[in-house]
């Protein structure tokens, strides 16, 4: 685990590299889907932190919204939007919908577990992400190899343009793309990197890896934050170069936004 190319954000706490062991364990193809979810919710009557807040963060090229139901902005980055009536089944405001072989977005950590307790499943550890995500590689920057665009074509869903107010759209999408649209890594797994943002079993620390187990590391006992792995849709190298294989980064388990789902292991 960890960054070999020393080119992770110092916060994240992404060094020293160290060897880890675990255990065997089932992993999903793709990120949980707005069909998955949907099914799940219809079986238990489930509302989802945003659906109870009755608002969510929308990147603001993506909104779709009147401008009454925008809330507010973040001070520090006013790119998001706080908007009423954004959840996973409004991924861009009020005025749109959820396309059910994307991944589903503005779900909490706290959701996550919900439906992995439905399931009859759970979130991976860090560990276990990073094991699946790297599909048999070591020390490779990300999920295919060293390269960004191999062969000159993206195999990723991340920003291309200058953020945030210019996406070329090169890789065809400006929020998510539907799940399997991109080619698997050596392990079988889509969308490791870029696309959605992926919430993991831990709480983070940025000191973690410096006293992190050999053996099936589960994380801190306690914190403030959840590990998040595998970038999104809006990262690029200028902003948020987590698209990379060893990248982390974390949110508190109550957060939502459109651009964060998960994927579940057995």
């Amino acid at each position: 685990m960890g960054d070999a190319f020393g080119e992770g954000y110092p916060a994240d706490g992404e060094l020293p590299v160290h060897t880890v062991r675990v255990k065997p364990f089932a992993i999903d193809v793709t990120a949980v889907t707005v069909a998955m979810f949907s099914d799940f919710v219809a079986e238990t009557g489930y509302a989802t932190v945003a659906e109870r807040t009755g608002h969510s963060a929308v990147f603001h090229l993506a909104l779709a919204a009147g401008r009454a139901d925008v809330v507010g902005a973040d001070p520090v980055v006013p790119w998001w939007l706080d908007v009423r009536g954004a959840d996973w089944r409004h991924p861009y405001g009020p005025r749109s919908a959820a396309e059910s072989d994307h991944p589903v977005v503005h779900v909490a950590w706290d959701d996550a577990a919900a439906y992995c307790a439905w399931a009859g499943r759970r979130l991976p550890t860090e560990a276990e992400w990073e094991y699946a995500a790297r599909g048999g590689l070591e020390r490779r920057r990300f999920a295919w190899g060293d390269e960004l665009t191999p062969g000159g074509r993206w195999v990723c869903n991340i920003w291309q343009g200058v953020f945030p107010h210019t996406n070329t759209g090169d890789d065809g999408w400006l929020g998510t793309a539907p799940v399997r649209t991109y080619p698997p890594n050596g392990h079988g797994l889509h969308e490791v990197a870029g696309n959605v943002w992926e919430w993991c079993a831990d709480w983070f620390a940025p000191d973690y890896y410096a006293r992190s187990p050999a053996a099936d590391p589960e994380g801190p006992g306690s914190g403030e934050r959840r590990v998040m792995r595998g970038g999104s849709y809006l990262c690029h190298h200028s902003y948020c170069h987590r698209y990379r294989v060893a990248a982390r980064t974390a949110g508190t388990p109550a957060s939502s936004s459109g651009n964060c789902g998960f994927r579940t292991v057995a």
